[in-house]
């Protein structure tokens, strides 16, 4: 155990901007509007908010209690609820530590971007093959996710108050700016295809607004629940250790309840917003052929939107890849954080050394997955049903299997081994209230478990 003392936020915003900074990821910007889009628009967003509130909340709210009332990261956080759950903790841990490499080599596309835009050359990102043609080269996808990692690890150094806490506060306002002028822009968005066709940015709200029950199945609604209900896992940080490790870096007379009520409120209100600035332009330009999933949406799709756009376009797309720089570095921030912290409390050792040790570690699996595009290329066919690279496979293990696991086992410690009187009694130690405490003993105790299990078994390809 650390003998060092163990830094904190100094005060319940600081905590909230670091836990929304965590949530408001690339998950956020390049999966949520996709999803919205393939799964009846408004129907997928009435799915995402009423398990936001019923589902994302109980695991969140586990999360952060355990952290708080343990002081501890995840890797030694689960053994203080229940010794014989020890092992939770280490699988808890793996987590970011197979996110980490990808997510910052994602990190060094997305700095690549925006210094393409800023410097001007943002068609020549619009052209087919410049993605694929950039992430096939051998050095400077390393190089730019070396640069990423140095930002990140800077940060984390720095420590809690003085470099998280103080990153966020600065950042989240400015990219929730960002994002909602963006998304007014988008609404404003008109154009005449080849076709004659006239398309503008309000049709394409309607588009992901209101709900199309058109064809709606039990295996359909079945599906958008499921979607809705993995979402989740990118968009509130659980499951990963992140949260865990924020809420024990939490003031013991912070109200957690207003301050989980308040992450669940911005990070839905930022999700939902990323849709709102991503499916109106690209359904103006593309229709919603154009949607498509994960990195295609972010470095396919929209430089080609913003080079219809005319010269204003180079602005929005400057500021756009502003705006995910800034999302994808609170991130990744918080993931290298819950594994600096898992070090610091087990091993001992010293903010810097583990950092550095997290450092070395990132920069060689991260040239690894860099590498998977050309060098160490090769296709395998996942249980899921699509097919993989390097990067793919870290993804899966981690979001498709490892995540939802963690969550179910969390469930069951909690809901059914220690009983929710201990997560209830950490919220409520300073004498508030929890208004939704039956449907978090509810929550924990039988629907968020079957949900886990189901999205278990659809992610091995079972169901």
């Amino acid at each position: 155990m650390s003998k060092t003392k163990r830094d904190s936020f100094t005060g319940s915003i600081g905590f909230v901007l670091a836990a929304a900074g965590s949530a408001v990821g690339l998950g956020n910007i390049w999966r949520f509007p996709y999803l919205a889009a393939k799964d009846n628009g408004g129907l997928f967003i009435l799915c995402y908010i009423i398990l936001a509130v019923s589902f994302g909340f109980a695991l969140l709210t586990t999360e952060v209690a355990i952290g708080r009332k343990t002081k501890q990261s995840p890797l030694t956080a689960y053994g203080k609820i229940n010794k014989k759950f020890n092992w939770l903790g280490k699988i808890a841990t793996l987590v970011p530590v197979l996110i980490l490499p990808y997510y910052c080599a994602i990190g060094g596309w997305v700095c690549k971007y925006f210094a393409v835009f800023i410097t001007g050359n943002g068609l020549d990102a619009a052209s087919d093959g410049y993605f694929t043609g950039y992430i096939s080269q051998t050095a400077e996808p390393i190089i730019w996710m070396f640069v990423f990692l140095a930002v990140t690890a800077v940060v984390i150094i720095c420590g809690v108050s003085k470099g998280i806490e103080k990153l966020s506060s600065i950042l989240m306002p400015v990219l929730l700016l960002l994002v909602v002028g963006i998304s007014i822009y988008s609404l404003t968005l008109s154009h005449t295809d080849a076709d004659g066709v006239t398309r503008t940015g309000l049709d394409g709200l309607k588009v992901y607004l209101i709900p199309n029950f058109e064809g709606i199945t039990l295996k359909t609604l079945f599906i958008t629940i499921m979607d809705a209900m993995g979402q989740l896992f990118f968009s509130i940080s659980v499951a990963m250790g992140i949260m865990v490790t924020y809420g024990s870096y939490v003031n013991d007379d912070t109200k957690l309840m207003k301050s989980i009520n308040q992450i669940e409120i911005f990070d839905t209100a930022i999700a939902l917003l990323a849709g709102l600035m991503i499916i109106p332009a690209v359904y103006v330009f593309m229709g919603t052929e154009g949607m498509s999933a994960g990195p295609g949406l972010m470095f396919i799709s929209l430089p080609k939107v913003f080079a219809q756009m005319g010269s204003f376009g180079r602005i929005i797309g400057i500021l756009f890849f502003l705006m995910v720089v800034f999302a994808a570095i609170t991130s990744s921030i918080s993931i290298m954080e819950a594994i600096v912290s898992s070090i610091v409390d087990k091993f001992g050792l010293s903010r810097v050394k583990s950092s550095v040790i997290v450092v070395i570690y990132t920069i060689v699996m991260g040239a690894v997955v860099c590498l998977g595009y050309n060098k160490l290329y090769f296709e395998y066919s996942l249980p899921n049903g699509s097919t993989a690279q390097i990067l793919d496979i870290l993804d899966y293990l981690s979001n498709s299997v490892l995540m939802p696991f963690v969550a179910l086992v969390t469930c069951v410690l909690v809901g059914w081994v220690t009983k929710p009187k201990t997560v209830i009694d950490e919220v409520t130690k300073n004498g508030e209230s929890f208004s939704r405490k039956w449907l978090y003993v509810f929550m924990i105790k039988v629907i968020a478990p079957v949900f886990l299990f189901v999205l278990l078994l659809q992610a091995i390809g079972i169901v």
